[in-house]
């Protein structure tokens, strides 16, 4: 069995976190030598005696066989930290997986990527928010990074994918127990777009609540910037900005209304230093980040001639606010947000600030 398969069974014993492994790993020189150790030789690297009881009954009831069987036969690959596919953005963090699973593939192009995270009980400006970040960021080549979960992340993904777009979810479970159950679709349709679906956890492992912050720490990690939408003061959400602002990321908030409970976590936020964000534009400079649009790509999802028509008229004669655009035309958020980034990219109006869009 290669070394590398024998990191995926250490890594599989979860009572092991990611520091626990590469100590094991520098102190017993490979992955085979730490996976085949005697007990004595585990308390002598500073593991508890339970714990390392726990480990070797672990091991020997352990069937790597039949493990890497399964992984085969489900379509899961494995991505050992130091790989060359292992992404570039998490590999810098202190507490990266050693190992992690994917249902998908991923990309080189990933690396340009952006968190957008919010609570499971978003409201309709919520919903409108996301809609119009995501479809936007992710028809300029920014891959959404984001946790699969009911509410903004579910807006977030689904967006970046009917704009053509690409998108990342991490879960807090095994990949053969996608969590939350209605989102399977979902998940289907993001390893079918060719995203991906990331975990660090082993098969069968269930989503216990303590797994969703180290699940944040790898959506932040994964992303040059997390945006949050919404969110109450005490959620998993601020979890995640926590997490970014410690990994040195930069925090994005979009203001909320006052009068919601759900604008308490971006304006705790932006109360404590986190960059304003009015539009995707915001992010872009902010990060200087490289725009790569595949216009085939794009023109598969973008509107007709029709609807750009009808926006030019709206804006002959006076600058409008998105919200205003939607309002007026009677369309939602999502496609009127699409046809804008087309007229944009065909130079026929102009984004002059915070949403607003004038005619050139």
């Amino acid at each position: 069995m290669s070394d590398d398969k024998y990191l995926v069974a250490l890594c599989s014993f979860t009572d092991f976190g990611p520091r626990r492994v590469t100590l094991l790993i520098n102190y017993f020189k490979n992955a085979k030598r730490a996976w085949n150790v005697e007990k004595k030789d585990l308390l002598e690297v500073g593991v508890k005696d339970n714990l390392a009881d726990k480990f070797i009954k672990y091991r020997n009831s352990f069937n790597c066989d039949k493990y890497f069987s399964s992984l085969e036969q489900k379509g899961i690959s494995y991505i050992v930290k130091g790989d060359k596919l292992y992404p570039k953005n998490l590999k810098e963090l202190d507490d990266a997986p050693v190992v992690l699973y994917s249902l998908g593939k991923l990309s080189i192009f990933d690396e340009n990527a952006v968190a957008i995270v919010g609570t499971r009980k978003m409201t309709y400006y919520g919903k409108e928010v996301t809609e119009k970040f995501s479809s936007e960021l992710a028809s300029l080549g920014i891959t959404i990074i984001s946790g699969l979960a009911r509410g903004i992340d579910s807006v977030a993904h689904r967006s970046a994918l009917n704009m053509g777009g690409r998108t990342i979810a991490v879960i807090a479970s095994g990949l053969d127990n996608i969590y939350p159950p209605e989102n399977i679709k979902l998940a289907n349709d993001i390893v079918k777009s060719g995203g991906a679906i990331l975990s660090e956890y082993p098969l069968g492992y269930p989503a216990l609540p303590v797994n969703f912050p180290s699940r944040n720490r790898i959506v932040s990690g994964l992303s040059k910037a997390v945006v949050v939408i919404e969110g109450y003061k005490k959620s998993g959400t601020l979890l995640t900005a926590s997490s970014a602002a410690q990994q040195g990321k930069t925090v994005f908030a979009v203001p909320g209304q006052i009068t919601s409970p759900m604008s308490e976590a971006p304006h705790y936020l932006l109360q404590n230093g986190a960059k304003w964000a009015f539009c995707p534009k915001d992010i872009l400079d902010e990060l200087s980040l490289e725009v790569k649009v595949d216009r085939d790509k794009v023109a598969k999802v973008l509107p007709d001639s029709r609807d750009e028509e009808k926006i030019i008229k709206l804006l002959e004669a006076e600058p409008l606010h998105l919200d205003e655009l939607v309002r007026i035309s009677g369309g939602n958020v999502s496609k009127i947000s699409s046809t804008l980034m087309s007229m944009r990219l065909k130079g026929l109006v102009k984004e002059v600030g915070g949403g607003v869009y004038k005619k050139i």
